[in-house]
């Protein structure tokens, strides 16, 4: 009896062990690792790793095809019927089209935007869409993702380099980067410089947005953790008026970001087609 006691007793400790691994395992993150947990990449859908590429989907992925269906059914539906005069929806976004193109785009690459405007529409109402989906609740800003910027960034120095390119030919493009009558040795040292720039250029683009975008989210997390940290109402007046001022805050920026996203790619594609630098 004895014995039996004994290994009843030793069995339920060990159930009782491997509960509480269980438990610390799956546990609710704490400290920085709640706020890492809400703004990194959460995978959704497990998929194979294919030529070292991870193919699985992510939060983000899903957040930026639920933006990609949102723009073209808003458009859709807002543009299906051809009016002279557009009302409501289509005359909002036909208010931001053309703004953008009138006091964005075409001053700074001239009559040369016409032919680049769709792109650059097309980036800053994603980013915009992104940014503002990313401060709904369960929701995940997908341009809080280097990868995300990095790519619309890279896109804005295709869009420049295809754009120089076409206008001036490939050698007339290059000699944009060095001015005319410098010495050869001076060009041997200031044209590797110039495309250096032109690289650097872009990548602070994907970083600006990128930073901006997660900023906001890791002092709403920040604040929330104080609140849960000291358990007390007393100190969760200001924690709680301070988030509420940034999540307003964050609205302003997602716009402001998406603005300035969109004239940086302009101004670069407007550098590539310049005559002069």
């Amino acid at each position: 009896m004895l014995a039996w006691l004994t290994a009843h007793a030793a069995e339920h400790a060990t159930t009782a062990q491997q509960a509480v691994e269980h438990g610390a395992e799956h546990a609710a993150p704490e400290g920085s690792e709640f706020i890492m947990h809400h703004i990194l990449a959460q995978p959704v859908i497990h998929l194979p790793t294919v030529l070292g590429i991870d193919l699985t989907i992510t939060n983000h992925v899903i957040m930026m095809w639920i933006v990609s269906v949102v723009l073209i059914l808003l458009f859709g539906l807002a543009f299906r019927r051809k009016r002279t005069v557009p009302k409501g929806l289509a005359n909002a976004l036909e208010s931001v089209v053309a703004y953008l193109r009138e006091d964005l785009i075409l001053p700074n690459l001239g009559p040369e935007g016409r032919a680049y405007a769709p792109y650059l529409l097309t980036a800053f109402f994603f980013i915009l869409l992104s940014n503002l989906f990313g401060l709904v609740p369960y929701g995940a800003t997908a341009t809080g993702n280097i990868a995300v910027t990095g790519t619309l960034a890279m896109l804005t120095f295709s869009v420049g380099f295809y754009a120089g390119m076409r206008k001036h030919g490939a050698l007339g493009y290059l000699k944009h980067f060095v001015p005319p009558g410098i010495p050869l040795f001076v060009v041997i040292i200031l044209f590797p410089v110039e495309i250096l720039s032109l690289f650097t250029k872009h990548i602070a683009l994907a970083v600006r947005l990128f930073a901006n975008m997660i900023a906001g989210h890791i002092t709403i997390l920040a604040l929330m953790m104080i609140i849960f940290i000291f358990k007390s109402w007393l100190v969760a007046g200001l924690p709680l008026l301070i988030i509420v001022f940034s999540a307003l805050l964050e609205t302003l920026i997602a716009l402001i970001q998406a603005y300035v996203f969109t004239i940086l790619s302009a101004v670069f594609i407007g550098q590539a087609v310049a005559d002069e630098h």
